[in-house]
Protein backbone atom coordinates (compact mmCIF):
# COMPACT_ATOMS: atom_id res chain seq x y z
CA UNK A 1 0.00 0.00 0.00
CA UNK A 2 1.36 3.24 -1.14
CA UNK A 3 1.40 6.75 0.95
CA UNK A 4 1.01 9.87 -0.55
CA UNK A 5 2.25 13.41 0.14
CA UNK A 6 1.12 16.59 -1.78
CA UNK A 7 3.78 19.31 -2.42
CA UNK A 8 4.75 21.85 -5.09
CA UNK A 9 7.05 21.14 -8.18
CA UNK A 10 9.03 23.33 -6.94
CA UNK A 11 9.79 21.95 -3.68
CA UNK A 12 10.53 18.52 -5.91
CA UNK A 13 12.98 19.67 -7.96
CA UNK A 14 14.91 21.30 -5.29
CA UNK A 15 14.82 18.10 -2.85
CA UNK A 16 16.82 16.07 -6.29
CA UNK A 17 20.36 17.13 -5.87
CA UNK A 18 19.90 16.09 -2.13
CA UNK A 19 18.61 12.61 -2.66
CA UNK A 20 16.27 13.33 -0.13
CA UNK A 21 13.04 15.20 0.48
CA UNK A 22 12.61 17.16 3.42
CA UNK A 23 10.22 20.49 3.24
CA UNK A 24 9.73 21.26 7.02
CA UNK A 25 12.83 19.92 9.63
CA UNK A 26 11.36 22.15 12.49
CA UNK A 27 8.28 20.06 12.50
CA UNK A 28 10.14 16.87 12.41
CA UNK A 29 8.07 14.89 10.28
CA UNK A 30 6.79 14.65 6.65
CA UNK A 31 2.47 14.98 6.50
CA UNK A 32 1.57 12.11 3.93
CA UNK A 33 -2.02 10.61 3.43
CA UNK A 34 -3.88 7.50 2.53
CA UNK A 35 -5.51 7.49 -0.86
CA UNK A 36 -8.64 7.82 0.49
CA UNK A 37 -7.45 11.48 2.54
CA UNK A 38 -5.62 12.82 -0.13
CA UNK A 39 -8.38 15.17 -1.85
CA UNK A 40 -9.61 16.29 1.78
CA UNK A 41 -6.34 17.10 2.54
CA UNK A 42 -5.86 18.49 -0.70
CA UNK A 43 -9.11 21.03 -0.19
CA UNK A 44 -8.14 21.76 2.97
CA UNK A 45 -4.78 23.20 3.04
CA UNK A 46 -3.45 23.51 -0.94
CA UNK A 47 -6.81 25.22 -2.08
CA UNK A 48 -6.29 27.57 -5.03
CA UNK A 49 -2.40 26.84 -5.10
CA UNK A 50 -1.14 25.65 -8.47
CA UNK A 51 2.09 23.75 -9.40
CA UNK A 52 1.51 20.93 -7.09
CA UNK A 53 2.82 17.27 -7.35
CA UNK A 54 1.45 14.01 -5.74
CA UNK A 55 4.51 11.89 -4.35
CA UNK A 56 3.33 8.32 -4.42
CA UNK A 57 5.51 6.56 -1.84
CA UNK A 58 6.40 2.80 -1.05
CA UNK A 59 6.41 2.67 3.02
CA UNK A 60 8.53 -0.11 2.30
CA UNK A 61 11.73 1.79 0.65
CA UNK A 62 11.72 4.68 3.73
CA UNK A 63 15.06 4.93 5.15
CA UNK A 64 13.03 7.04 7.38
CA UNK A 65 10.92 6.08 10.20
CA UNK A 66 6.94 5.90 9.33
CA UNK A 67 4.37 6.15 12.22
CA UNK A 68 0.45 5.97 11.83
CA UNK A 69 -0.84 9.00 13.99
CA UNK A 70 -4.07 10.09 14.70
CA UNK A 71 -4.67 14.36 13.24
CA UNK A 72 -4.36 16.65 15.59
CA UNK A 73 -8.11 18.51 14.53
CA UNK A 74 -10.66 16.63 16.14
CA UNK A 75 -13.10 17.33 12.48
CA UNK A 76 -10.13 15.12 10.84
CA UNK A 77 -10.56 12.57 13.47
CA UNK A 78 -13.15 10.49 11.35
CA UNK A 79 -10.53 9.90 8.41
CA UNK A 80 -8.55 7.63 10.72
CA UNK A 81 -4.82 7.78 11.38
CA UNK A 82 -2.36 9.54 8.86
CA UNK A 83 0.75 8.63 7.85
CA UNK A 84 3.85 10.75 8.98
CA UNK A 85 7.18 10.17 7.57
CA UNK A 86 9.95 11.44 10.68
CA UNK A 87 12.80 12.57 8.89
CA UNK A 88 13.63 13.15 5.20
CA UNK A 89 11.98 11.13 2.63
CA UNK A 90 14.44 9.42 0.63
CA UNK A 91 14.26 9.72 -3.52
CA UNK A 92 14.40 5.75 -4.11
CA UNK A 93 11.41 5.58 -2.23
CA UNK A 94 9.27 8.21 -4.17
CA UNK A 95 7.61 5.64 -6.85
CA UNK A 96 5.80 7.90 -9.09
CA UNK A 97 5.39 12.02 -9.16
CA UNK A 98 1.65 12.52 -10.43
CA UNK A 99 0.87 16.12 -11.90
CA UNK A 100 -1.95 17.23 -8.64
CA UNK A 101 -3.76 20.26 -10.22
CA UNK A 102 -7.22 22.04 -8.97
CA UNK A 103 -9.83 21.97 -11.84
CA UNK A 104 -11.05 25.28 -13.42
CA UNK A 105 -13.45 25.67 -10.49
CA UNK A 106 -10.99 24.92 -7.62
CA UNK A 107 -11.80 21.64 -7.07
CA UNK A 108 -9.01 18.89 -7.01
CA UNK A 109 -9.26 15.12 -8.15
CA UNK A 110 -7.29 12.20 -7.67
CA UNK A 111 -5.06 10.99 -10.57
CA UNK A 112 -4.77 7.48 -11.85
CA UNK A 113 -2.75 5.99 -9.62
CA UNK A 114 -1.84 2.54 -11.03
Amino acid sequence: MHIFHITTRRQWQAAQPNGRYFPSPAEGFVHCSRADQVLAVAERFYKGQSGLVLLVIDPQRLTSELKWEAPSDESASATGPFPHVYGPINLEAVVRVLDFEADADGNFSLPPLA
